[in-house]
């Protein structure tokens, strides 16, 4: 479940694509068409929310070609095709008053359309962002919200057997600014994973997937988002400076549901599926 497209590719492209190759199913909720993102490919600035306002099409075949990368067949827009939840931009911003924007949705009548899509795929496991979305983007945190209340929703229902959120250890990333800094280059301007809103303590962590075999598949979908993704920005110069294994680690805290399995020298669960 993510709030824009590119969010899922950052977050969980690995862990995607390795289930997939393992046999498992994965379906993808994206809540936005990411209308309000910054637009990085020049030629296409005048498709932005202030123009012409017409990056959501777009958007939508870069989530698409990233998808085809992965190898996740199973994507819905939430809501579709009966709403059309728009990006919500920042917290403060004119955008984020309008009606139709995701933030502004009615918390039930969202999660409902989550209800619907469970019931059909059945899920083992559910994937979502943390109460503060991450990095305390409205839509993140709507999207947390509307995934932990169809969850609650459907439970009489059907139990989702593990729910994790995405997280990032600060460990982690203070390791890629030292690394890169290291190389005379930085990480969004930081000189400490403190100042990094979606650098969470290593406590917090309880489940890592290592899937290297599948940073590939990762890169190539992240490639796909070029109106988001720069390929000289920092996700593509953490890639170049100290290497692509550093895209094919992701991590999770387990909220529900109990870690099984193997563990790796931190003690986290290696294998979301046990």
């Amino acid at each position: 479940m993510h709030a824009h497209p590119d969010d899922e590719t950052i977050n969980n492209g690995a862990t995607m694509a390795k289930y997939i190759a393992e046999g498992a199913h994965v379906t993808l909720v994206t809540c936005t068409r990411g209308e309000e993102g910054e637009i990085l490919v020049p030629h296409l600035a005048h498709l932005s929310s202030q123009n012409l306002d017409g990056l959501a099409l777009i958007r939508e075949v870069e989530l698409a070609n990233a998808m085809k990368a992965l190898g996740v067949t199973d994507h819905r827009f939430l809501g579709a095709p009966a709403v059309k939840y728009r990006d919500s931009g920042m917290m403060g911003t004119p955008p984020n008053e309008r009606p139709d924007v995701f933030w502004q949705a009615d918390l039930d009548k969202a999660a409902q359309y989550l209800v619907d899509i469970i019931l059909e795929v059945k899920p083992d496991i559910l994937i979502t962002y943390d109460e503060f979305g991450g990095y305390g983007h409205p839509d993140h945190i709507q999207a947390h919200r509307v995934a932990m209340r169809a969850a609650e929703l459907v439970k009489d229902r059907f139990d989702i057997r593990k729910i994790y959120w995405n997280t990032m250890p600060r460990s982690v990333i203070q390791s890629g600014i030292d690394a890169m800094k290291a190389q005379g280059s930085d990480f969004f301007g930081a000189e400490s994973a403190d100042d990094l809103p979606f650098a969470k303590p290593d406590e917090l962590v309880t489940s890592h997937i290592d899937a290297n075999d599948y940073v590939d598949k990762k890169m190539a979908a992240m490639a796909a988002h070029p109106t988001q993704i720069a390929l000289d920005g920092p996700f593509f110069a953490l890639s170049n400076q100290i290497g692509l294994t550093v895209w094919g680690h992701e991590y999770y805290t387990l909220v529900k549901g109990e870690a099984a399995g193997p563990r790796d020298e931190n003690g986290w669960e290696t294998d979301l599926l046990a």
